[in-house]
């Protein structure tokens, strides 16, 4: 009797269907991946914020969204705008990287646009050379230092495409006083709300700062 070729298999123990709702699990996880991807590349991102440069505006442990839109449209994963409908503003919280070491993310306030001229007298602001209202301003030194430019600045002229920023904690803030302009170029968002805020400092039962959250920026 002649013997039967014997080939090992192993068995495929699902079913069609399986197999079916198998990939499509799959595929919706690699659609829902790219599509985060995509918001946050473009649309909108999660930033922490770890200084306190911008007390008591932001506070230490704040987390809050970008709004990535607010100025133009950059490609997804590249960062390189494609269309820009509007500059920034004065007094517009953004958030930029920093032109010292062009890695570091950064948030401050706008307080001066291409073609302004800034100046602070004795931590007062001037723009234009006329003394304008500072509410967002705070200080926690009352002397006034003359050989830092942190309370006697300029006056100097913004550059077309730049714009000049200072923290909302005027007397402990590293910003354009010290390393000049930021580039348009460089912006990623406009900071719009606190979703999360963490005390580091305090207990666990008081760390949650509940009376931030769902915050605006303004």
């Amino acid at each position: 009797m002649a013997q039967r070729n014997a080939q090992p298999v192993s068995k495929d123990t699902q079913t069609p269907a399986e197999k079916s709702r198998l990939r499509q699990n799959v595929e919706s996880l690699g659609i829902a991946v790219l599509v985060a991807l995509l918001v946050r590349s473009s649309v909108v991102e999660a930033f922490w914020v770890p200084s306190g440069s911008m007390l008591p505006t932001i506070q230490i442990g704040d987390h809050l969204f970008v709004n990535k839109l607010a100025y133009g449209m950059h490609l997804p994963f590249v960062g390189r705008e494609v269309a820009q409908w509007r500059g920034v503003h004065r007094s517009d919280i953004v958030v930029f990287t920093s032109p010292v070491d062009h890695s570091t993310d950064l948030i401050k306030r706008v307080i001066a646009v291409g073609g302004d001229s800034v100046e602070i007298r004795s931590k007062q602001l001037y723009i234009n050379g006329e003394k304008v209202p500072d509410p967002h301003a705070s200080f926690t030194d009352p002397q006034v230092r003359s050989n830092v430019p942190r309370d006697n600045f300029g006056p100097v002229t913004v550059p077309p495409g730049k714009f000049f920023v200072m923290g909302d904690n005027r007397d402990q803030s590293y910003d354009s006083r010290y390393w000049g302009f930021a580039d348009e170029g460089d912006v990623k968002g406009q900071a719009t709300f606190i979703y999360w805020s963490w005390n580091s400092q305090a207990g666990w039962l008081q760390a949650v700062r509940w009376d931030r959250f769902g915050h605006f920026l303004r």
